[in-house]
């Protein structure tokens, strides 16, 4: 444990400490080595309820890469459907390895995080595999993985803790359910699957699943995508049942048991050398009106929301706040909390958004704030996010529904138009999926403050109209853009109906 060489400021064992190996924790710490100053993080995180091993870089980072192969998985079967309106002749049917696929992912995972490490040594960051916790205003105490103790002192701390996945708190949960962090731990495939909650992080396992060709239930418990445009996430909602996902409403999970095992020779398409035991799991669930109603499922994933790991870190013995509804921690617009040289960055803040571009984003200002004389904070309007279902979905500024309620719906007018990518012409997918919406402030020179979009590549397309959103778009520039043809994007460029005419021509049509 002997410290990086550098200077160090007054008597302080270091100048920043960071507990926490997440995203933007990752980000101040390398940022500030940089910056030449004396950098520890302490980051040892327990395994999920279920076993799994948490690696270094956080859930978000790594979470975000699994997310993203996943979707790749979904979207290669998909493909291959296609190809054959391409002209690709397939010499034998193609079939999906469950463990083919874990083994990958779980190795490109652990290569990251060596890689992480490695970034952190170069930078000059100390690294300990150690639990991160406050005992005194400038103390901090680490307990590594044998229970060994050691008090280390810091000028500045910074909590990159972030957050794990929530619990129902039913009987059965956490014996016999998944959390999004699990699902790759499985040596087989899922089977038949029972997604509790309508979360980004659901909707996208639901889909992965779905594309690899598993039987999927969504219970939506209790909405369908939260804090996302309603009209939008319902077009995802009826993309998904098109595709095969189930939906369950208006009930709610209360108990999950194990039947009994029995054995079968090959689990959903994985062959097998010899029988194995499969168990089942009943699941109870009850409707609004208290009617109760039992089902079997092969497995059962939780997506109802992610917890902010604050507790067990002595916040409050240091008297750092956080909101007693949501257990994060209280900011200023510095990222600064209730106690002067003790920041929070990334997911346990409180009431902001959290993704991992933000928070490295958010990790890098805040280093240059305090070592490199820069004033500059973090803006976090406007943050852009990505769901990641098969049909992705991208969306930065406000909803449609936000938009109203902070601006007035006469002064707001919504632009929007279904659209149908060049390469699903020869496959002949269904043209009204793919949808795109923009929402303009009338009296600010149609100025626009949402964008949303549905379709492949959704994330990469709104990319380059973020950094025009900063700038201030307005719809009138929008429409002076030339667009790329052939592309999707140009959609974007050409919005001429509004979603009032559209509510106008359904009232004509009915009539």
């Amino acid at each position: 444990m002997d410290p990086p060489t550098g200077p160090s400021l007054g008597p302080y064992d270091y100048d920043l400490l960071v507990i926490g190996g997440g995203s933007g924790g990752l980000a101040v710490a390398k940022e500030a080595a940089g910056l030449r100053r004396k950098v520890l993080m302490l980051d040892l995180v327990a395994p999920s309820p279920r076993g799994t091993e948490r690696e270094l870089g956080g859930s978000s980072l790594n979470m975000d890469s699994i997310r993203k192969f996943l979707q790749q998985a979904s979207l290669l079967g998909k493909a291959i459907q296609d190809s054959q309106k391409y002209g690709w002749r397939l010499k034998e049917e193609a079939s999906h390895g469950w463990s083919e696929l874990v083994e990958a992912v779980q190795e490109q995972v652990k290569t990251r995080s060596v890689e992480v490490k490695r970034e952190l040594k170069s930078c000059g960051v100390f690294y300990l595999g150690a639990r991160g916790e406050l005992v005194g205003p400038h103390t901090v105490e680490a307990t590594d993985v044998n229970g060994k103790k050691r008090r280390l002192t810091a000028e500045t701390v910074v909590i990159a803790t972030g957050d794990r996945p929530q619990y129902l708190g039913v009987p059965g949960d956490r014996e016999h359910c998944l959390t999004s962090e699990d699902l790759l731990s499985l040596l087989h495939p899922p089977g038949r699957t029972l997604v509790v909650g309508g979360s980004a992080e659901g909707l996208e396992c639901a889909g992965f699943l779905c594309g690899l060709g598993l039987p999927v239930v969504v219970m939506l418990q209790p909405d369908l995508l939260p804090g996302f445009d309603r009209k939008t996430a319902q077009k995802i909602e009826n993309h998904m049942i098109v595709s095969g996902v189930d939906f369950l409403y208006h009930c709610s999970l209360t108990k999950v048991e194990q039947t009994e095992a029995c054995r079968e020779d090959g689990v959903s398409g994985e062959p097998a050398t010899t029988p194995q035991e499969v168990s089942r799991l009943r699941v109870t669930t009850i409707s609004q009106e208290g009617q109760t109603k039992q089902e079997d499922f092969d497995t059962v994933l939780l997506t109802i929301g992610r917890k902010a790991f604050t507790s067990d870190i002595g916040l409050e013995r240091v008297g750092v706040q956080c909101s007693q509804s949501t257990g994060r921690i209280l900011v200023n617009e510095s990222d600064q909390t209730s106690v002067d040289h003790i920041y929070a960055i990334g997911s346990v803040q409180h009431g902001r958004p959290s993704t991992t571009g933000l928070s490295v984003h958010a990790g890098t200002l805040l280093a240059r704030r305090l070592y490199g004389g820069d004033g500059i904070l973090c803006d976090y309007t406007n943050v852009p996010t990505v769901v990641l279902t098969p049909l992705e979905y991208a969306a930065c500024g406000l909803s449609e529904e936000k938009a109203n309620l902070t601006f007035g719906e006469d002064s707001v007018e919504v632009y929007h138009s279904y659209y149908w990518p060049l390469e699903w012409a020869l496959p002949a997918r269904n043209k009204n999926s793919c949808y795109v919406k923009v929402i303009c402030h009338i009296p600010d020179h149609d100025r626009v403050v949402g964008i949303h979009v549905m379709g492949p590549n959704a994330g990469d397309i709104l990319q380059g109209f973020v950094a025009a959103m900063k700038c201030g778009l307005t719809k009138r520039q929008l429409d002076a853009t030339v667009g790329i043809h052939p592309g999707s994007a140009q959609v974007l460029s050409s919005l001429t109906q509004t979603q009032r005419m559209s509510e106008a021509l359904l009232m004509r049509g009915n009539c």
